[in-house]
């Protein structure tokens, strides 16, 4: 299924919500060199070889827009905390688990719809109108997108499937079971929540689905959950139509997105990667250029 994201989300400001972020977009980038002349050049040439291209991108894209990830070295969630992200069975099961991660997310959710897409999301947004590209995840606007792990602007109810509510209209019905309760974080974390303590949780009263009163979530893939075997069955229509590959801001750690490397190396298409640091899929890769995105992927001119 190809579904379109919109470009922004509004932001709402609730007397409960103290959630500042005032740091540089940079803060969550690791360290790192500046492309060469001849990374630019090897780039450029693959990108103009590519007819249909297949671009696969990870959180680590978005860490230019400020947003955090889990595993950029010294910077990400797993390297600065010793907080993990919730367990889906946890968020089934156990109801103190249930209400603390909407306690976290409600607190969260104002700072995170507020950030807005950076140089590299506006350069697929830019490839995909001179129609070059099938793109994963990317939020500048591109129609031609796959949310491989799902989008927290959404919400599904886990017992009936209902979707008939956004995250804003969800943030506005907490708001009203909760109207004078107050916690404060000014820290956000990759999945869209803060941390809180047991204290701060209080007499917090976590959402329920309007129409069958039972548990709901937003509508992304969990740890420890599954992704879609359709969609997952899509993609690979996709990728096979395809003759590039490009990796940008993914260490492709988990198999939901390293399984298409795979599958691109059965399919014998070339693959690049832009990445800090190492990726799982390095030995696959035919080029690799250890940089931050947006430093190269806007220097990239495209065909029309």
């Amino acid at each position: 299924m190809i579904k379109q994201i919109p470009r922004y989300f509004p932001k709402l400001y609730f007397s409960s919500i103290a959630t500042e972020l005032k740091s540089s977009n940079e803060v969550y980038v690791p360290p790192y060199e500046r492309p060469s002349s001849d990374d630019i050049d090897k780039l450029q040439k693959f990108i103009s070889h590519a007819k249909r291209l297949f671009i696969i991108t990870g959180a680590g894209i978005s860490t230019e827009s400020g947003i955090p990830d889990y595993r950029s070295e010294g910077v990400g969630l797993y390297a600065r905390t010793a907080n993990r992200p919730m367990m889906y069975q946890e968020f089934l099961t156990n109801p103190k688990r249930y209400r603390m991660y909407w306690a976290r997310n409600y607190i969260g959710w104002p700072t995170f719809s507020a950030f807005q897409p950076n140089e590299t999301h506006r350069t697929f947004a830019n490839w995909e109108a001179q129609k070059k590209l099938n793109s994963l995840l990317t939020k500048a606007g591109c129609e031609l997108l796959s949310e491989l792990h799902g989008c927290s602007a959404r919400v599904v109810c886990v017992d009936c499937g209902y979707k008939g509510l956004t995250r804003e209209q969800l943030q506005q019905i907490i708001f009203s079971q909760n109207p004078i309760w107050i916690a404060h974080s000014n820290v956000i974390n990759p999945d869209a929540d803060v941390h809180l303590t047991e204290e701060q949780l209080g007499d917090f009263k976590p959402p329920r689905c309007p129409q069958c009163s039972g548990r709901v979530k937003p509508d992304v893939t969990f740890f420890g959950d599954n992704v879609d075997r359709r969609l997952i069955t899509f993609i690979n229509e996709q990728l096979s139509k395809s003759d590039s590959v490009l990796v940008a801001g993914s260490s492709l750690e988990v198999m939901s997105s390293y399984r298409f490397i795979l599958a691109a190396l059965q399919h014998q298409l070339p693959i690049a990667i832009v990445n800090i640091g190492r990726t799982r899929g390095d030995h696959a890769a035919q080029l690799k250029v250890s940089t931050r995105c947006g430093s190269i992927l806007p220097l990239i001119k495209i065909d029309s």
